[in-house]
């Protein structure tokens, strides 16, 4: 036994050893790796994103610094963003000096829109309008880039404007972390001009000089990755999506997967439209030849072939086929799944849009509208107009379907008409809200009160036959109605609840009798009645909700 033991000591010390030596091995392997890297990194150009309040001037701001004659604000509906785009600017045309911006929608519903422009970037520039001063979406604004961990520049815009107060907007960023550094804190602050350009070419130096502190790298021959911008569906070209090359080189050919989305790049469009066959580090690039429209937010990665990219996607809509089939079940399964919750009414929805980004920005608002009484659940999201399939979704799920700047095909109308299927379409999201906050009250139980009628006292008791007694009353307050619910208090207490079964002025029955007036009451099996008990008389009324 001894000589057994000894020699399995030596086995496992030369299994120790064996295994020390491959760890040795694989640290060695990693550091030449991580040296090669560092080697390999060049400087690149910071992505700056434009956030802030609705109409606080984000998106005419970049109009100013791109200097373009195709002002970006004329495209949006009713002027404000309701998707996310990139552009890139070089300052003084030099390509040295290389800015890339991202610009946010401003307002509120697109929360996470912004939280993903944040997180996409390296600098955030907040718009705060001189004349209006700190806003929630501000404030939200300031979270998101903080969440982020990337630096702040403030620009206090529309200074042009009478009522214009830049010092109050800087005491106001005070209060929410962001010192001034006229005020010895360590947040840049510009005062602009967005109409009239002024301040631009300060703010845009500032942006350079941040990017110089951060010393922005990448490996611009490394396999490409980043992050998806924005996605749609075009009719001419396929599935489109915008991306923003955060590492290594995308070049026209590879083999890309984002979320269940893949496909063999067949066109790489820069952000000015012109075709192009690489996209370096901080580059924003359309691409074409995806197999679908992929998530906005989603991060992409080239791969080494076609077999490896299948491989992943299979994965990929595998785990995606089981939350489609789970949303799908049948409305008693779904109830059962969540414990205590079968009596809350839900309402099912489906939601279509012309951007992924919009669609998102959607689910998010209606996300919020969600009160204890009533449950949203949003069956499927998707790009594109509706149609027949999604109508039979709806009908398979009892969903309303929202479309959002989209419309719906001759089949989807017809499939919806068949199937009695709601069709609702919207091209301002606040309206979407105040739709769909209308439906979900239109869902709930009315709320009910109790309205007190009259009250009157018990002056006199009359026998009839052997059993039935009648109250000789007198109306103190309001109104005695028959028929009504009715209360019998005894020295204070409550001794019996119950509708009125007869009332009668004299010898006639009537259905009500007023303040002022005697009247007899009786009530059906219950006869004890005694001399001045009091009688009240009240009914319940409906109170339209307001509000969730």
């Amino acid at each position: 036994m001894k000589v057994c033991a000894e020699y399995e000591l030596e086995v496992l010390d030369e299994d120790l050893d064996a295994y020390m030596e491959e760890e040795l091995e694989k640290e060695e392997k990693e550091k030449k790796l991580t040296e090669v890297d560092k080697k390999l990194l060049k400087r690149r150009a910071p992505v700056v994103s434009i956030m802030g309040h609705v109409d606080h001037g984000k998106t005419t701001l970049l109009d100013s610094i791109r200097a373009s004659k195709h002002k970006i604000v004329a495209s949006e509906v009713g002027g404000i963003t309701q998707s996310i785009g990139a552009y890139t600017v070089y300052l003084d045309n030099n390509k040295d000096k290389k800015i890339v911006f991202v610009d946010t929608p401003g307002h509120e519903a697109f929360t996470e829109m912004r939280a993903r422009g944040a997180k996409a970037t390296d600098i955030a520039i907040l718009v705060v309008a001189a004349d209006d001063g700190i806003m929630p979406q501000t404030i939200e604004a300031i979270n998101h880039a903080k969440a982020a961990d990337v630096p702040i520049i403030v620009a206090v815009n529309k200074i042009d404007k009478p009522g214009a107060n830049p010092d109050r907007v800087l005491q106001q960023l005070t209060e929410h972390g962001l010192v001034p550094e006229e005020w010895g804190g360590d947040t840049i602050t510009v005062k602009v001009s967005a109409l009239q350009g002024t301040g631009i070419d300060e703010l845009l130096e500032y942006i350079l000089l941040v990017a110089d502190v951060q010393d922005l790298k990448a490996n611009p021959k490394a396999e490409a990755s980043g992050v998806v911008i924005e996605a749609n569906l075009d009719k001419g070209k396929g599935a489109v999506a915008t991306l923003l090359v955060q590492n290594g080189t995308l070049r026209v050919g590879n083999c890309i997967v984002v979320g269940t989305a893949c496909g063999r790049v067949r066109a790489l469009l820069s952000d000015s439209g012109e075709r192009i066959q690489k996209a370096e580090p901080s580059t924003p690039v359309e691409i074409l030849g995806l197999s679908e429209v992929p998530q906005a937010g989603d991060y992409f990665e080239v791969v080494k072939n076609e077999k490896e990219m299948k491989s992943i996607v299979q994965e990929r809509k595998e785990k995606e086929r089981d939350k489609r089939l789970d949303a799908m079940l049948p409305a008693h399964v779904r109830r059962e799944a969540v414990a205590g919750e079968e009596d809350i009414p839900q309402l099912n929805l489906i939601i279509k849009a012309n951007t992924n980004g919009s669609a998102e920005a959607v689910s998010q608002a209606i996300a919020q509208l969600e009160s204890d009484e009533i449950k949203t659940k949003i069956i499927h999201v998707g790009v594109g107009d509706i149609s027949e399939a999604d109508v039979m979704l709806a009908s398979a799920s009892n969903a309303l379907i929202l479309g959002f700047t989209v419309k719906e095909d001759a089949n989807a109308l017809a499939a919806a008409e068949k199937e009695g299927v709601t069709i609702k379409k919207y091209d301002i999201i606040y309206q979407i809200l105040e739709d769909i906050e209308k439906t979900m009250l239109s869902l709930l139980e009315p709320e009910v009160k109790e309205v007190e009628l009259g009250k009157a006292e018990v002056r006199q008791v009359f026998t009839i036959g052997k059993t039935t007694r009648i109250a000789g009353c007198y109306v103190t307050e309001g109104k005695i109605v028959r028929s009504k619910d009715a209360v019998l208090y005894r020295d204070g207490k409550e001794i019996f609840r119950g509708a009125i079964d007869q009332l009668k002025r004299f010898k006639d029955d009537v259905k009500e009798v007023a303040q002022g007036f005697e009247c007899g009451i009786s009530f059906a099996k219950w006869n004890d009645i005694e001399v001045g008990d009091i009688i009240e008389v009240s009914t319940t009324e409906e109170v339209e909700r307001q509000s969730l």
